[in-house]
């Protein structure tokens, strides 16, 4: 487990960031942090899922094939907790099928990888807007 966990600020919205891959979990929270989020990251799915703070997030991004847990499983069991936040699914074997499982299973986004940074930013802001209030409302 990672000692210096970052403090989370309550003004900003944070996210979840399940990722197995060290160097895209570090770029995409990176990135996150950059456009103004609170960033939790996680190496595995049940590390995310032992975390208590979890359940308070914005957003879920997580990788679709991971070890223990996979993406689909993260979010099935975070609603079984609870939480109602939109989430993302980020996969290097997108398909047709996989896009119409994860919408089965609630996520609101599949995201190709490579990631590209700017699609990741640009949908977990809309996200995290439309999940704050109604369309045309101030995000704030």
């Amino acid at each position: 487990m990672n000692a210096h966990l970052p403090t989370l600020d309550a003004t900003r919205p944070f996210i979840m960031l399940v990722e197995d891959d060290s160097a895209v979990r570090r770029s995409a929270q990176l990135l996150l942090h950059a456009k103004g989020y609170g960033v939790r990251s996680y190496a595995s799915s049940k590390a995310l899922l032992a975390d208590p703070i979890a359940l308070g997030a914005a957003c879920l991004v997580t990788d679709y094939l991971m070890p223990e847990i996979d993406g689909l499983g993260v979010l099935r069991a975070l609603r079984s907790h609870g939480w109602k936040g939109p989430a993302v699914l980020v996969s290097a074997y997108h398909s047709a099928r996989l896009v119409e499982l994860a919408t089965r299973e609630g996520f609101a986004s599949v995201i190709e990888k490579p990631l590209r940074e700017h699609r990741l930013a640009d949908t977990v802001s809309r996200l995290v807007a439309e999940s704050r209030g109604p369309s045309g409302g101030s995000g704030g």
